[in-house]
């Protein structure tokens, strides 16, 4: 301990000789005052700190050049040592003195102090080196932090400029597309309308054209007509010419033969009655008897007749038919036609197979003609198990076959059916209202059912919203929808009409099955071309075996030459367009025709002719229709 005391006293008192500069051991430089100059000085080489990243090794410091000495005290290098023997020799005092002891305690004290001292600044500085390398981590992270927004800002920056360069250029692009595709279109546009002025010019040309062959082709029909109908004149007055005196003699004789009986009965007669006055006059009592007999009969006559009408009437109005039907199979009275219904429901059977096959006859399209069929057997079957009948609504242009379907399907089913026209009942005012609850009462009599068909309902089932409907007509339509609220077991509701948007909604909503009547196909055509050929050509010269057939006028047959399948499939691809009613008329003109010529034969060149005819004039009327709604 003392050792140490005494090192530590040298070494202060060594620095008080060096100038009173005080050493660290910490310090940059530490300096051994024990040491010789050489080794002093070779120890002066300062200390670097160390820090967290290796440093590059430094070259070897050039050694100072030694100075010369002048003072022959001192070393080469500048070193007094007489500041180390005033120390020596204070050391030595202290020694030697009593209170040594208590000096070097005072020192040790004094070192403690300042090694205290030391290692506070020491932590002070590590505190400020922590402080330091905190700050200097956080400048660090604020750069980095700045480096990244810097660089994520010029990023984003980078990204808005492409995104704005992209944004021209597609909009520079379409631009271009949009200008391309505007031209594009004007000479699109512009061909279009080249082509359409030319399709125009064309089709004026092709109807000009055409109607200049129809005027040519009605000029040479309306010839043809007029040199025929010339000559057919010219024929039958040089026939009358030939047969006139003949007929004249027959006449005659004929004449005069009646006049003498007439002459002889009438002055036969008047003889009679001449005598019978002279007895009456001259006679007092027979002339009274005569008057008062006279008298009696013209009374009786006039009240048998009076009340016969009213008696009548009260019949007509309890057992008759309603005024509104216009054909019924139930007869105008129940007793009307009972033989000849009790022959044909025994005839018929009631069956629905045997219901099926009257519908052969019936000319249809393939898929109405199977619903049909479906329905006959609905109803049949529905009034076996009485159950409620279901109303149905057939629509369709006219003449194509509704009233007809409406009444095979009464009559296959077994049912009666009445016909009436919805255009009867504006007229009756506010007896329309009685008319009908008259009509419905009489069809509930019906023991078989029966089968109400309305045709042209429209004209008083119309919407009752319409301001050019009368009050009775929405009574009438109100009485109808009230009879036909319920389903009915007794009666089944068929309505017509060639516009069904035209109903109003409540009768609509009382309709079960909606069946449309199209226009018929060229198959169809050809099946009605054949019916109809069969009805009005081959079949029209015969009569019916009978009692009376002997007393009837003979009509003449019409021979049929060279009209096959082929001329009737022609027509059939001609007449497209026509309705059932529209080809029966057809072969109506065809049998006028036929029965207009000479020797009363119906070769193909007449069928083509009025065919031709036939179709031109229909045409001509759909051309007036389809004008007629334009203007």
């Amino acid at each position: 301990m003392a050792k140490g005391s005494a090192a530590g006293l040298i070494a202060a008192l060594a620095a008080a000789a060096l100038g009173g500069q005080p050493a660290y051991a910490d310090g940059p430089f530490n300096f051994s005052p024990f040491s010789s100059s050489s080794s002093s000085s070779a120890q002066t080489a300062p200390q670097v700190p160390a820090t967290d990243s290796p440093q590059p090794p430094q070259p070897p410091p050039a050694e100072p050049p030694k100075a010369r000495n002048d003072n022959p005290r001192t070393t080469s290098a500048g070193f007094d040592p007489e500041a180390l023997e005033r120390g020596a020799k204070a050391l030595r005092e202290i020694n030697s003195s009593s209170n040594a002891k208590q000096v070097f305690e005072v020192i040790r004290k004094q070192e403690d102090t300042r090694q205290a001292e030391l290692s506070a600044k020491l932590a002070e500085f590590k505190a400020l080196q922590a402080q330091s390398e905190t700050e200097r981590q956080r400048v660090i992270y604020d750069e980095q932090k700045k480096l990244a927004q810097q660089q994520a800002q010029i990023k984003s920056q980078m990204a808005r400029y492409e995104d704005e360069l992209a944004r021209k250029r597609m909009q520079a692009e379409n631009e271009h597309q949009r200008g391309r595709n505007q031209e594009l279109v004007k000479m699109q546009e512009e061909s279009a309308m080249r082509q359409e002025a030319a399709r125009r010019a064309t089709e004026e040309q092709i109807q000009a054209q055409r109607r200049q062959t129809e005027r040519e082709k009605a000029e040479i029909e309306r010839e043809t007509i007029r040199v025929r109908a010339i000559a057919e004149a010219e024929g039958r007055a040089h026939e009358a010419k030939l047969a006139e005196d003949v007929n004249r003699r027959m006449l005659l004789e004929r004449a005069n033969a009646e006049r003498e009986k007439w002459i002889s009965a009438i002055n036969t007669t008047f003889e009679h009655i001449g005598g019978g006055l002279r007895a009456i006059l001259t006679d007092q009592d027979k002339l009274v008897v005569a008057v008062g007999g006279v008298t009696a009969l013209a009374a009786g006559v006039y009240t048998t007749r009076e009340g016969a009408r009213v008696i009548w009437s009260y019949v007509d109005r309890i057992l008759g038919q309603p005024s509104l039907i216009r054909e019924s199979s139930r007869g105008k009275y129940p007793w009307s036609g009972f033989f000849k219904r009790a022959m044909s429901s025994f005839s018929r059977g009631g069956s629905a197979s045997q219901a099926e096959k009257g519908l052969d006859d019936v000319v249809l399209n393939p898929s109405l003609k199977k619903r049909v069929s479906q329905l006959v057997r609905t109803m049949t079957y529905t009034k076996a198990h009485q159950a409620p009948f279901r109303n149905v609504l057939f629509h369709g242009p006219p003449g194509t076959g509704k009233t007809l379907v409406a009444r095979e399907i009464a009559r296959n089913s077994g049912l009666d059916y009445a016909l009436m026209t919805g255009g009867d009942v504006a007229p009756l005012g506010p007896q329309a209202v009685t008319k009908i609850h008259q009509l419905f009462d009489w069809a509930k009599k019906s023991n078989k059912g029966l089968l109400l068909f309305i045709d042209e309902a429209d004209a008083f089932l119309c919407e009752r919203n319409k301001t050019y409907m009368s009050e009775a007509q929405r009574s009438a339509l109100n009485a109808l929808l009230f009879r036909t609220g319920d389903q009915s077991k007794d009666i089944v509701l068929a309505l017509a009409t060639n516009r069904p948007a035209d109903l109003d909604s409540a009768v609509t909503d009382r309709i079960d099955e909606v069946l449309e009547f199209p226009l018929p196909g060229e198959d169809e055509r050809f099946e009605l071309l054949k019916l109809y050929l069969d009805k009005y050509i081959a079949q029209a010269g015969a009569t019916k075996a009978g009692i009376l057939t002997r007393f009837r006028k003979q009509t003449q047959k019409i021979e049929i030459k060279g009209l096959t399948d082929d001329i009737l499939k022609e027509a059939a691809a001609k007449t497209e367009g026509f309705s059932g009613r529209e080809i029966a008329k057809l072969m109506a003109s065809v049998q006028a025709a036929v029965y207009g010529s000479e020797n009363c034969v119906l070769d193909p060149a007449l069928f083509r002719e009025v065919v031709d005819y036939k179709v031109a004039e229909h045409q001509q009327r759909r051309k007036l229709a389809a004008e007629g709604k334009s203007a």
